[in-house]
């Protein structure tokens, strides 16, 4: 019986594949670090924001037109370098040369992996940082929406300092979309969606 071809024959490959698979799963256990500035102490994690930014840029690149491949793939990765460098907040970040660190890590990360993969998450980690393209612009919304819409929650549920982060990030949204989906967000009751789901009977 012929053998089917595939990308990933060799061991080599497979293991890398593996290796990438684990290294992203730290992320569960990374803590966004800038929510700790303002007490939080069970904040969310690198990967339950990078989650949810794929979820954003799927639903917001249909919403803009644009192809959401993309930008499904610029969103959900967009921090995979933080399994090896960690999750600088702002604060920390004035005193240091970030952009570098992530890039570093991030190539080193993707050395690794089969050709076609390393080098389309190149390709699309240039892409993302020119920030020339609509996908790109569009991913880099999804992270700050994605960023305000935490910033909310956590204002709803009691940490009030998490508004300050509200005042300025919405200057830097640049699609209409993202604007649109923040601003009716904002104005919206975030329990509204699953108080009509739940059932009480006696």
């Amino acid at each position: 019986m012929k053998k089917k071809n595939s990308r990933f024959s060799r061991g080599s490959d497979t293991a890398a594949l593996a290796h990438f698979i684990l290294e992203a799963g730290l992320l569960k256990n990374t803590v966004r670090s800038g929510w700790s500035v303002l007490g939080i102490k069970h904040a969310e994690s690198v990967a339950e924001h990078s989650f949810r930014c794929g979820v954003l840029g799927y639903l917001l690149a249909h919403e803009e037109g644009v192809p959401p491949y993309k930008v499904l793939v610029m969103a959900l990765l967009n921090d995979i370098h933080e399994a090896r460098i960690g999750d600088l907040h702002k604060m920390a970040q004035r005193y240091y040369q970030a952009t570098g660190a992530e890039d570093n890590a991030f190539y080193e990360q993707i050395a690794g992996l089969p050709r076609q993969i390393k080098d389309e998450l190149r390709a699309l980690r240039e892409e993302y940082r020119q920030q020339k393209s609509r996908e790109s612009i569009l991913a880099r919304d999804v992270d700050i929406l994605e960023c305000l819409i935490q910033a909310l929650e956590y204002t709803s549920q009691g940490f009030k300092k998490a508004k300050h982060f509200m005042k300025k990030a919405p200057a830097f949204l640049k699609t209409a979309g993202a604007r649109r989906l923040w601003k009716k967000m904002r104005a919206m009751d975030h329990d509204r969606w699953w108080l009509r789901l739940s059932t009480f009977s006696r």
